[in-house]
């Protein structure tokens, strides 16, 4: 299963955490949502291998702590997705395509 492409029309914002939009529906500590918009990160199909940290040119992603989370305790949170240039290496690296980027939504973060 990978990240759903059109959550912002499946899923409710609920707020923010760490600076980014946080879409639901959330029931932590098991079920995280989807985190960013721009770039949005599923928090639930993380399993935090750290491919997109360590291949993103421009440095979008930072570590969170998410204690108790059944995938991994810490996530790659997309806190500066307003850097994003669009290059897709974190949605080609990831391997349980819990990353979306779409362009389209990037005025809208």
């Amino acid at each position: 299963m990978a990240i759903d492409p059109n959550f912002e029309e499946n899923c409710e914002m609920e707020g923010e955490e760490h600076g980014v939009a946080v879409w639901g529906p959330t029931d932590p500590p098991e079920t995280l949502g989807i985190r960013g918009t721009h770039v949005a990160v599923d928090f639930d199909l993380c399993i935090a291998d750290g491919a997109c940290l360590e291949d993103c040119p421009v440095d979008v992603f930072e570590w969170v702590d998410t204690p108790d989370h059944p995938e991994s305790e810490i996530k790659a949170n997309p806190t500066h997705e307003d850097q994003c240039i669009d290059c897709m290496l974190c949605v080609d690296v990831c391997p349980v395509d819990a990353i979306d980027v779409d362009p389209g939504r990037a005025g809208r973060i």
